[in-house]
């Protein structure tokens, strides 16, 4: 197995965010950036990073690169299944390319002002719009229409749909977010990747 230096987790609460694989996983990463509660429920190498808390990590050619933990909003107000976060990733000698990872979160205005503080070259967007029965209809996790808002606001941002397939609570699939940019003539704006594959975003 390669080494972890580190797990960007959303939330700890909710199994499809961290499973057993995840459980076991997690500890033989060197750290783990969570939401504060879900830091003080891990312990042992999990840290907790407030919204707009910045980490650092030292990498072997001398960068450094900059975790910063972002806003999110599991749910409509109200129904929020939180808390979670999201981070942006940057190379602290270079900051302007950076990359914006949401967790799961609906598009909000705490996703609006992450476009506002950084300049985001690459966004990984939660989608799938899930649902489940005790929130009723409304979505837990970005919406095609969400991502479409996001590939707006992120204007110069390659836009990486992850998170929807797999679970039941999905109820929008790859075919919907591809009509959807379609529709916008954003389609270019999509990079598909694969479980298990890398996949090179140019920024």
């Amino acid at each position: 197995m390669r080494r972890l230096d580190a797990v960007l987790l959303s939330h700890d609460h909710h199994f499809d965010n961290l499973d057993h694989a995840g459980r076991n996983l997690h500890g033989k990463a060197e750290r783990v950036f969570t939401t504060p509660e879900g830091a003080a429920r891990l312990g042992g190498n999990a840290s907790g990073l407030d919204h707009w808390q910045t980490a650092r990590i030292a990498a072997p050619r001398g960068d450094t690169l900059l975790v910063t933990g972002t806003p999110g909003r599991h749910g409509p107000p109200g129904g929020d299944r939180g808390p979670v976060t999201g981070f942006v990733l940057a190379w602290e000698q270079q900051p302007d390319a950076a990359v914006y990872v949401s967790g799961d979160t609906v598009w909000y205005e705490g996703v609006a002002e992450v476009a506002c503080r950084f300049h985001i070259r690459t966004v990984i967007l939660f989608m799938g719009a899930a649902r489940v029965k005790e929130v009723g209809p409304a979505h837990l996790t970005m919406t095609a229409e969400d991502g479409i808002a996001a590939a707006r606001a992120f204007s110069d941002a390659m836009i990486v749909p992850v998170h929807y397939e797999g679970w039941q609570h999905f109820s929008e699939s790859r075919k919907d977010i591809e009509q959807a940019f379609q529709k916008q003539g954003m389609e270019g704006r999509l990079l598909w990747i694969t479980a298990g594959e890398s996949a090179l975003a140019v920024v």
